[in-house]
């Protein structure tokens, strides 16, 4: 594997981190084992067993995961695969059939997991299950069709769809356990990469703003506890300290107040749009902590918010109605 620098690693960093880190080395790290993934050492977690089981409850976890971060209505259990699929196709209104794709998307999601419950417990009971048995090709069909509606799918903020996330599943029902999490790691990675990006770019926005000096440090300390809780899975003890510092860098940037603004009519909305475009950033940081794979459409969005407000000192354009949708004099007076 490709050698790559190490990045931001304040919450991470290991005595002699200037010497490049092979991917996949593993070290103890500020008292915890991690994994060296593409300039970041990440919490590692030796991977379960690779038996149905292990498979089972991985699939469960993710199967919550995953409807806990998509749009509301979507959840539809697999016994009623029949009747989303009916509906599904005899729609013909495109916003409408997307959200019914999505229903049904669920369904097959769910139909797929109680069917490999079903040979879970069928192997509990001592009755083998091969790859080639009907139950086994149902499971993976559903999850396969599931897979491909589910870019329909939305996060919940509705910005945009969560390929990434919706596909875990199908990995952890089609991979080894250990090939798995080493899938996860290069995720979690990137998601780091997506977390530094937003948050270099904000500090780099309000060190600007007078008033916002006292945001700078929240900012980082939101960096790091964001990071270290999306590497920590919530079976893990160390939850216990990593959740509560991570809601509370949320909270201190939602209760911050600039202070030692001049009294200038002029310059309200710009330290309005400012508080604004703190407390989005601040969402975005949650959006990626929760799915923990990259958002690239949200992240975009949300860096064109930032290039808004440092040209124009305000987000105006976020709510501008486009000019096309204005009449001509000429037509108005007709």
């Amino acid at each position: 594997m490709i050698s790559q620098p190490a990045r931001h690693l304040a919450s991470t960093s290991i005595p002699d981190m200037a010497t490049p880190q092979e991917n996949g080395a593993i070290r103890e790290c500020n008292g915890k084992i991690c994994i060296h993934i593409d300039g970041y050492w990440i919490r590692y977690y030796p991977p379960p067993p690779n038996t149905m089981a292990e498979k089972k409850d991985l699939i469960f976890s993710l199967r919550r995961r995953v409807f806990h971060h998509t749009e509301e209505g979507i959840n539809s259990p697999g016994w009623r695969l029949e009747i989303a699929r009916k509906y599904y196709e005899e729609e013909v209104d495109p916003a409408r059939k997307r959200v019914k794709a999505a229903m049904l998307a669920g369904s097959l999601f769910n139909r797929a997991t109680d069917i490999f419950a079903s040979v879970v417990d069928l192997e509990d009971k001592g009755i083998q299950i091969d790859d080639n048995n009907q139950l086994m090709k149902q499971c993976e069909a559903c999850f396969m069709e599931a897979l491909e509606l589910g870019k329909e799918v939305k996060h919940f903020s509705g910005e945009e769809g969560v390929d990434e996330l919706w596909g875990e599943p199908f990995k952890a029902f089609s991979f080894p356990m250990d090939k798995f999490f080493e899938s996860r790691y290069v995720k979690l990675a990137q998601t780091f990469v997506a977390i530094d990006k937003i948050i270099d770019r904000m500090v780099d926005v309000f060190v600007k703003v007078d008033g916002f000096e006292g945001v700078l440090p929240m900012l980082n300390e939101l960096r790091e506890a964001a990071k270290t809780e999306v590497e920590t899975m919530r079976r893990d003890e160390a939850i216990y300290e990593v959740w509560p510092r991570y809601v509370a860098a949320k909270e201190a940037i939602m209760h911050f107040q600039p202070c030692g603004l001049s009294n200038r009519a002029d310059r309200i909305r710009y330290w309005e749009d400012g508080m604004r475009l703190l407390h989005m950033g601040k969402d975005v940081i949650s959006y990626l902590s929760g799915v923990r794979v990259p958002m690239p459409v949200t992240t975009a969005n949300y860096m064109a918010n930032c290039d808004l407000y440092e040209q124009n000192g305000s987000l105006d354009s976020e709510f501008s109605i486009p000019q096309h949708c204005f009449q001509s004099q000429d037509k108005c007076t007709k």
